[in-house]
């Protein structure tokens, strides 16, 4: 039986914060929504907040998970970043990456893109 997309989706959130952690980050929020837009985690390194989209695939047949942001997925990740800088006063140097997770062989691959797109 397969596993629904949402269960799925919120166990490589939660590999991608593990991850994050054993990185030295700290989680700040986990999908963070402003309006309908979602991100998926805000952390935090050596005073930089980092707003963090997670990609997963089971194989690589379609192409690797960090090829799936798309440029409106982008818009609406600068969006709420906004929102949550202006809401909770927050100033500083700030950074969007991207954590990709693949299932290959049986094993999870973690890949992860700091400053992987545009910040304003």
């Amino acid at each position: 039986m397969l596993k629904k997309t949402k269960t799925i989706g919120s166990e490589a959130e939660e590999m991608a914060q593990h991850f994050l952690l054993q990185k030295g980050y700290s989680i700040i929020a986990k999908n963070y929504r402003y309006k309908r837009l979602e991100i998926d985690i805000i952390a935090e390194i050596d005073e930089v907040i980092v707003f963090v989209e997670v990609k997963f695939r089971k194989n690589s047949l379609y192409g690797e998970p960090e090829r799936f942001v798309t440029e409106k997925k982008i818009n609406n990740m600068m969006e709420a970043a906004e929102a949550y800088l202006s809401t909770h006063q927050k100033n500083g140097e700030l950074r969007f990456d991207i954590i990709s997770i693949m299932k290959e062989n049986g094993k999870f691959q973690v890949e992860h893109f700091e400053d992987a797109f545009y910040h304003f």
